[in-house]
C-alpha cells in the first residue's frame, strides 16, 4: 500500500491550476499562496486547497482588475465567503468586465486618429484616465475618438478641463455621502447600499447635466444668443 502524499507537487499544481510555475512562486513570495511543506531540500508539497486559491486569484485579477496587494488585503481580512462575493460583485459593478484587449500608446493612436503629442496633452490634462498606466481599453478608445474629432474643430485640451475640475467635486460629494450613510453599517449592508448608490449616481449625473443643458438651450432665442456655448 503506497503512502498518502502530503499534498501536490509543483508539476501537479501547475497542471491542476492552469498557471505556470513562475506564477505560483510569485504568489507564494507575495504571501497570497501558502508556503509548501518541504519534506526534503528538493521536494515540496502544496495543499490541495491551493488549486482553488490560485484560480480565485486569477479570477480576481482578470475579471475584477484587482492588484495582488488588494487581493492580499482581502485574504488577510479573512472575510466570510458571502462578504468576499459581495466585494467582487461591487468591484465588477464599478469597473465592469475585464477588457478582452488593452492597447499601448502606439496602438491607441492608430485606433483613435490622435497623434502622440495630442495624446500626451490629453493625459496631462486628465481628460483621458486609463485605469492602468499606458493600457487603454474600449472606453478609452471611444473617448479618444471624440477628442480626435474635437481637435479637428479647433478645440484644445485646456478648453475641457472644467470636466475634470467639476467631476472631482462631484465625486468628492458622492464619496462623502456614501461614507455618511454606510460608515456604521456591517460590511454586507455597506456593500449592498454602495451598489445601489453607484447605480443612482450614474443615472443622476447623466440626467441632471443633460437636463440643465436642455433647459439652457430651450431658453435661447437662437444659437447665437449665448456666446458661452
Amino acid at each position: 500500500m503506497s503512502p498518502i502524499k502530503p499534498g501536490l507537487r509543483m508539476k501537479e499544481l501547475v497542471e491542476a491550476a492552469g498557471v505556470p510555475k513562475s506564477t505560483i512562486l510569485h504568489y507564494v513570495r507575495e504571501g497570497i499562496l501558502p508556503e509548501p511543506v518541504k519534506t526534503s531540500p528538493n521536494m515540496a508539497y502544496y495543499a490541495p486547497e491551493c488549486v482553488d486559491r490560485v484560480r480565485l486569484i486569477r479570477h480576481m485579477q482578470q475579471r475584477h482588475r484587482l492588484a495582488l496587494a488588494d487581493i492580499k488585503g482581502i485574504f488577510e481580512g479573512a472575510k466570510p465567503a458571502a462578504d468576499l462575493d459581495l466585494h467582487l460583485k461591487l468591484n465588477d459593478m464599478i469597473f465592469g468586465a475585464e477588457p478582452s484587449r488593452f492597447l499601448n500608446k502606439e496602438e491607441f493612436c492608430q485606433e483613435t486618429g490622435l497623434d502622440p503629442e495630442h495624446l500626451e496633452e490629453i493625459l496631462a490634462a486628465r481628460l483621458l484616465l486609463p485605469l492602468a498606466e499606458d493600457r487603454f481599453d474600449a472606453e478609452d478608445v471611444a473617448i479618444g475618438r471624440i477628442y480626435a474629432q474635437t481637435q479637428a474643430l479647433g478645440l484644445r485640451p485646456e478648453d475641457a478641463t472644467y470636466y475634470v475640475e467639476l467631476g472631482e467635486k462631484i465625486v468628492d460629494h458622492e464619496m462623502a455621502l456614501r461614507h455618511k450613510i454606510t460608515r456604521h453599517l456591517p460590511y454586507d449592508q455597506d456593500a449592498m447600499v454602495t451598489m445601489e448608490m453607484v447605480n443612482s449616481a450614474r443615472a443622476l449625473r447623466a440626467y441632471i447635466i443633460d437636463r440643465l443643458f436642455q433647459h439652457r438651450v430651450a431658453a435661447m432665442q437662437d444659437l447665437k444668443e449665448d456666446e458661452s456655448c
